[in-house]
């Protein structure tokens, strides 16, 4: 968990005001106990978790796939090609939808804008550490020289922040 004190207080105003605003079904659906606080949010969403990011086509069409979604200081976080379709989207229409989804017992939806970051500057070296820890182990010491070369990143500052959870019984 990389949050401090002020982005889980941030996070939490988010989830709540993200609940206030919800439709009447979704608040029959995602009920007070079966939303996820910030702290729990920030102690699950560790390492890398798959995302279904959604971006939108020049005449306004919806188009998702799969993203790397990283969960940093109470933000999703995610890369790719500079050169793919997403970013080329992103660079005319930031708006993006995001949610994790592993199983039906949880689900984290995310609206927003993305912010293209860069991950060689300074402000952003927590970051690039935390890519390093989670994807030199999996790919090798020269996934260090990828991430120079390779994926441009993208934080997503989100506008609403949907949790659900709901462990399976036994």
């Amino acid at each position: 968990m990389h949050e401090t004190a002020d982005d889980l207080i941030r996070l939490q105003r988010l989830l709540d005001t993200s609940a206030a605003a919800a439709g009447e079904h979704m608040r029959e659906v995602i009920t007070p106990e079966r939303r996820l606080d910030a702290r729990a949010v920030a102690g699950t969403l560790t390492g890398m978790r798959l995302l279904v990011l959604a971006t939108s086509t020049r005449d306004g069409r919806p188009i998702n796939g799969p993203v790397d979604g990283l969960f940093f200081r109470g933000n999703f976080y995610f890369g790719s090609s500079p050169e793919s379709v997403r970013f080329r989207h992103l660079a005319s229409r930031p708006a993006v939808s995001a949610t994790h989804l592993p199983g039906e017992e949880l689900a984290v939806t995310v609206h927003g804008t993305a912010t293209r970051i860069d991950v060689a500057a300074t402000e952003h070296a927590p970051f690039r550490r935390m890519l390093l820890d989670i994807y030199v182990p999996r790919y090798g010491a020269e996934w260090e020289q990828f991430l120079d070369a390779g994926p441009v990143y993208a934080r997503i500052d989100a506008q609403r922040m949907y949790t659900f959870s709901m462990p399976p019984e036994n």
